[in-house]
């Protein structure tokens, strides 16, 4: 995880924020291998935090095929944290444009070395 932070890309697509890393090896059976959070100290209860957490997971999950289409076609796995970085709740389809748009670029700064 240390080291996805350290030497991984960032995108930002307000309201979030997305650190992603190339994988070199193929330990993981999925093209990506997603991570989320919300910031404890801008929601202060669990259960806002949990609710932020589920929409973006959410749309991750119907936006993902974005990446897996390109990467399996390559046998490439990327690491992936999506971080809220709003300060209030937003609705899901302003996170769901935010994401594409993440998502899109990510494809677009994927390399492969074939």
């Amino acid at each position: 995880m240390g080291e996805l932070f350290l030497s991984g890309n960032t995108i930002l697509c307000y309201p979030v924020k997305v650190v992603w890393k190339q994988q070199v090896s193929q330990a993981f059976p999925f093209p990506a291998q997603a991570g989320f959070s919300v910031p404890k100290r801008q929601f202060k209860h669990a259960v806002d935090r949990n609710r932020l957490k589920r929409l973006l997971r959410e749309s991750y999950r119907l936006k993902k095929a974005i990446l897996y289409e390109r990467l399996e076609l390559a046998g490439c796995r990327i690491a992936v944290m999506i971080l809220y970085i709003a300060k209030e709740e937003l609705p899901l389809p302003k996170i769901d444009t935010a994401l594409t748009k993440a998502m899109n670029r990510i494809n677009e700064q994927l390399t492969f070395g074939d």
